[in-house]
């Protein structure tokens, strides 16, 4: 039986393993989950609540254990860990707990004077058993939120994690487990693509999948072949955008933590940032002198953590080496001892242009390349030039001006003034637009997701027939006529 090693990214050291789930793990889970499904499916939402609060308890309960147990295998600063993946989720959490009844609840809407004497409304059911994939660069975060949205809707969940971070799964499953929610209801494998691959052979009722955009696409290529629903939270390449009259400190501040908090690996993370030229010179001076001052490296108390993935090292040094090579100048600040394992350099780059991979493709990494730009126009189009679409940043005091430029950004989400956190508000949907993927969650989107919404209409039976049933004659004919004329005139 293969094993998956726990990895501590800050000193290489290997402290435990989980034996890797096998095809026919894959195939029993499903068939407990079916199983499981009839009972959850009729769980009531309060009960559905009464787990999740459980479940948040348990995160106060054990905070120090559940930050610490993260960095371990995340390579992550605490601060970051407690900030970024259990915060967030909490506040999630605390969100369903007190919306899930009037989110669920069934909706009467209007009826039309066609079909006067009838009732609408629609109803909210579960869809079955739910495959969550999930990604390594915030595994707790991005399991437990969609895990967390999906059983309360009433559905049952075969969870993936990466196999890059392992033990973070072993946490999630001894949460959930710690609820007491029953067998079968939420279920934990591991193991990587092979694992991953043979969840959707078994069919879902849908496919929840955050990760890369060539990853995704595959998932939604294998899912179209059963007509499986899939959603997918994928990559990005997040433009901020400094006119000439934001508050320089406050921009400064935002860009090193936009594009270095988790050393980078954030979907969300400023990837391209663009300052108006009348002050690009003051600006890039005052950026430098703050990135010279952060902690990087050595410390789960420092700014700046590890990498989580080797092979994600070498892309973004490839990234980097393609930009030096095509004229970029790389600003490294105070340099690590070691740039070995797990560890590298953040970097600043100048000089940038779009024939450079760090201002076209996804680098996932500690590098903030900067552009000028001169005008608003060119500044939408600067951003908008990208096959990315998952967030963006504008920085102005001309609060008019900011919501002008966001009507023009092609973006599933925007933040004013600041950067990322748009994503931690849990009334928000959250998701992106071109490659960066299909569905919205969080806020009601996040229990809508994982409904099928079935539309009811309700007639008394009083009368013998409808107004639109046969015989059909000139009689008929005429009165649909004049109500037409009465009705839309």
């Amino acid at each position: 039986m293969n094993k998956l090693e726990f990895v501590n990214p800050w000193n290489e050291e290997i402290f435990g393993e989980v034996a890797e789930s096998s095809v026919d793990d894959v195939k029993k889970a499903m068939e407990a989950g079916r199983a499981a499904f009839n009972h959850w499916q009729n769980t009531s939402i309060k009960n559905r609540i009464e787990y999740l609060a459980k479940i948040r308890k348990y995160f106060v309960k054990n905070l120090d254990e559940l930050v610490e147990g993260i960095s371990k295998n995340t390579g992550k600063v605490y601060t970051d860990t407690l900030s970024s993946e259990i915060y967030p989720t909490l506040d999630i959490i605390k969100y369903y707990e007190k919306n899930l009844g009037r989110i669920l609840k069934p909706r009467k809407v209007k009826t039309p004077a066609f079909l006067i004497g009838k009732e609408s409304y629609i109803e909210y059911r579960p869809m079955g058993v739910i495959a969550v994939i999930a990604p390594w660069n915030y595994p707790f975060q991005l399991s437990v939120i969609p895990i967390i949205s999906a059983l309360a809707a009433g559905n049952c969940v075969i969870y993936k994690g990466s196999e890059v971070t392992p033990y973070v799964s072993v946490l999630i499953e001894e949460m959930f487990k710690s609820a007491g929610i029953p067998e079968g209801v939420i279920q934990v494998l591991f193991g990587g693509k092979e694992i991953g691959e043979e969840i959707i052979n078994q069919k879902p009722d849908k496919v929840f999948f955050t990760g890369s955009v060539a990853t995704g696409k595959k998932i939604a290529e294998s899912a179209a072949r059963d007509l499986i629903p899939v959603e997918l939270e994928l990559g990005g390449k997040d433009p901020m955008i400094v006119f000439e009259d934001a508050n320089i400190n406050r921009v400064v501040q935002g860009a090193l933590w936009g594009a270095f908090t988790n050393c980078g690996q954030v979907c969300m993370s400023v990837e391209r940032l663009y300052v108006q030229e009348s002050i690009y010179d003051e600006f890039l001076s005052n950026l430098v002198f703050e990135f010279d001052k952060l902690n990087y490296g050595s410390d789960t108390y420092d700014d700046i953590g590890s990498m989580t993935s080797k092979a994600q090292i070498k892309i973004v040094k490839n990234h980097i080496d393609d930009a030096i090579k095509k004229g970029a100048i790389a600003i490294t600040g105070r340099k690590l001892k070691e740039e070995n394992g797990f560890k590298i350099n953040p970097v600043i780059l100048t000089n940038v242009n779009n024939d450079m991979l760090v201002m076209t493709d996804e680098t996932f990494g500690p590098v903030l390349p900067i552009m000028k730009f001169k005008t608003e126009e060119e500044a939408i189009r600067l951003a908008n030039d990208s096959p990315y679409g998952l967030n963006s940043s504008i920085w102005t005091k001309d609060l008019n001006r900011a919501k002008r430029v966001v009507r023009q950004l092609i973006t599933g989400g925007c933040c004013i003034n600041d950067v990322i956190i748009s994503v931690a508000n849990p009334h928000l949907p959250f998701g992106g637009v071109k490659n960066s993927g299909i569905g919205r969650y969080h806020s009601e989107q996040g229990i809508y997701t994982f409904c099928n919404q079935t539309s009811i209409v309700v007639d008394e039976g009083g009368k013998n027939k409808g107004i639109n049933w046969y015989p059909y004659d000139k009689k008929s004919y005429r009165r649909l006529k004049k109500l037409i004329s009465l009705l839309y005139k």
